[in-house]
């Protein structure tokens, strides 16, 4: 049979242009539709605004660190309309880089949603369109928690619209994104109240990292309610009301839902495919009437999370279609989304037999101190190994801080299992962990030693050496 296109693309966020354009290189005749903006959440409402946010919260600490250093008091003011003017216009600018790149790799790109008529046909707009091959590349959106009033609060991505800085903000949520955007609005100036569930911030995490950064969070002065639980939202004259437990509330102008996200399923008409999804939380959740991805996931109502089902070669229960991404729920992150992309390219177009593995793989918290970590973390491990693990730890104060009188800290941990004496886990908290364990990511990856961490000459005086002097 005759088709419009070998592989045809639904979504133009990372793992999907990543799959689109390895798939051209070898070839083969590719369609991409894409409502929004290319590039997905991470360009769009999520690593690169966020980190160029993240950056502009850095500077009123630089300037007061400066003094120590000798340099005169700088008085200066956040400009909100200005910050988010230029990083709206760095989103434009790369949106544009990534519609060449699907130009040059001669990869046609439909501006509309795409919807399964059947396993190999698709509506795209108002056209009819089949393929060889599918692709779905969805991507997930925020969701909330569904309890009275959630409709004052706004998602994530509304973060990047507000048009002037709230001077009190509440986030409800304590994994990576509330964690951030507390630590972001807390570095512009405002007022930030982190309400969290758990005794402690980034559940998954290792527990030295996670409260590392929890202390170095409150002792910037983010108000951290642990053990917390939020039941309700109240619009009131001097601002959003939020109740906490049965008797605490908080005061705010902005109250923001970290709470969670989910694949972007509704409306692709998976069912006309015959693609099969799975449970990965019975957790319910609303999805706001105000998501980007309104076509893919418009009702506001209590619905249990799914996901799209895969094999290990990102295969569906079809064996034409694939899918990669937050829409399958393994690893959240861009670059597994980007290297699960190219996998299917390779093996499906390439001739190249490639799986992604889902081993050491990085990841950071771009939060203030910062954190990131590979491998295992200890309660990992010892669930694997018992008491055959080590752990190596230090924190310090780095040299830059003798000078700028802050009293800042670092942590640095290595978990070692002894029978091999391979380090399966590293973990850091402290400025630029995510430039270092990306590093040392490389050697954990290749199997390194204790031994070879112990034999490596570190460079002085760097935070980096102390993951090669730990005793």
């Amino acid at each position: 049979m005759s088709y419009d296109y070998d592989l045809f693309v639904i979504g133009g966020g990372s793992g999907g242009i990543a799959s689109a354009r390895r798939a051209a290189e070898y070839g083969a005749k590719v369609g991409v539709a894409e409502y929004s903006r290319l590039g997905g959440t991470c360009v769009n409402r999520g690593c690169i605004p966020k980190k160029l946010m993240v950056y502009a919260s850095h500077f009123p600490d630089l300037f007061k660190d400066a003094q120590g250093y000798g340099w005169s008091a700088v008085n200066s003011t956040l400009d909100w309309k200005a910050m988010t003017s230029v990083i709206n216009k760095e989103l434009e600018r790369l949106n544009d880089v990534y519609d060449r790149m699907l130009d040059k790799a001669n990869v046609d790109l439909f501006r509309s949603y795409a919807k399964f008529v059947d396993p190999h046909t698709l509506e795209v707009g108002d056209r009819k369109i089949t393929a060889d091959k599918i692709m779905i590349a969805v991507g997930g959106h925020p969701v909330m928690p569904d309890i009275p009033g959630i409709e004052h609060a706004i998602i994530s991505d509304a973060m990047f619209q507000l048009q002037e800085q709230p001077q009190r903000i509440a986030i409800i949520g304590g994994g990576y994104i509330g964690v951030e955007f507390a630590c972001i609005m807390n570095g512009l100036g405002s007022e930030v109240t982190l309400v969290i569930r758990r005794d402690l911030i980034l559940a998954g995490f290792d527990d030295d990292l996670r409260s590392s950064i929890q202390d170095g969070m409150q002792q910037h002065g983010i108000n951290i309610l642990s053990g917390s639980e939020a039941t309700g939202i109240e619009k009131t004259p001097e601002g959003l009301k939020l109740m906490i437990g049965e008797n605490r509330s908080v005061l705010a102008d902005v109250v923001l839902a970290a709470t969670g996200r989910q694949p972007n399923l509704t409306n692709l008409g998976l069912e006309n495919a015959g693609v099969e999804i799975q449970p990965f939380s019975n957790l319910s959740v609303v999805i706001p009437p105000s998501t980007p991805e309104k076509g893919y996931g418009e009702a506001c109502e209590s619905i249990d999370q799914h996901a799209i089902a895969v094999d290990e070669y990102s295969r569906t229960s079809q064996e034409h279609i694939y899918a990669v991404g937050d829409c399958t729920n393994r690893i959240n992150l861009t670059p597994v989304a980007i290297q699960e992309g190219r996998a299917f390219s390779d093996t499906v177009f390439g001739g190249n037999s490639r799986k992604m593995s889902y081993e050491n793989v990085p990841s950071a918290v771009f939060s203030t101190p910062e954190g990131a970590s590979v491998g295992l973390t200890e309660a990992e491990a010892r669930k694997q190994w018992g008491e055959a693990v080590k752990c190596y730890r230090a924190k310090f104060k780095p040299t830059y801080y003798s000078l700028a009188n802050r009293d800042e800290r670092t942590m640095v941990k290595l978990v070692v299992e002894e029978g091999s004496g391979k380090v399966v886990g590293a973990h850091m908290a402290g400025e630029n962990a995510a430039e270092v364990i990306q590093g040392i990511a490389i050697a954990i990856k290749m199997g390194a030693t204790k031994k070879d961490f112990d034999s490596t000459v570190g460079i002085h005086p760097t935070i980096a050496e102390e993951f090669v002097t730990l005793r």
